[in-house]
């Protein structure tokens, strides 16, 4: 298994930050594949949806639907409303796998790997890429 961490920065605000790139030099030349992407951290997640056209922001609305920033939440450390970042993770995993087809990630046309941060209190963020040759 081949493994690296690479740093992203995801700013003061929630985002939604298209690392797609990223995990395509990452794979680029292995053949075929999986590749498992983890966030160590315990208030981002992973998901494969559509950048660009407000799939984004609208990822951001519906969580904030969900889970919004008030007072309810038990965990009241930081921002108000962080409580809600600790439960993202159940809603958005902090993990992802995808296949890889002759060094190449095996997405969809309009399929995106993101990285969901909610938390405004952590402006970086790790994210671990490993490569499982088949």
């Amino acid at each position: 298994m081949r493994s690296e961490v690479i740093t992203v920065r995801t700013g003061s605000r929630p985002t939604v930050q298209d690392i797609t790139a990223e995990a395509e030099r990452f794979v680029a030349g292995q053949g075929d594949g999986l590749l498992h992407v983890f966030v160590p951290h315990a208030t981002a997640g992973l998901a494969i949806i559509e950048t660009g056209s407000g799939s984004d922001d609208d990822l951001l609305r519906a969580l904030d639907d969900l889970l919004p920033t008030d007072d309810r939440w038990r965990h009241r450390h930081g921002s108000p409303g962080h409580g809600r970042d600790h439960v993202l993770p159940a809603f958005v995993p902090p993990y992802a796998t995808l296949p890889v087809l002759d060094g190449r990630l095996a997405l969809g046309t309009w399929q995106s790997l993101t990285l969901v941060d909610t938390n405004g209190d952590n402006p970086t963020r790790q994210v671990r890429l490993s490569f499982l040759p088949a």
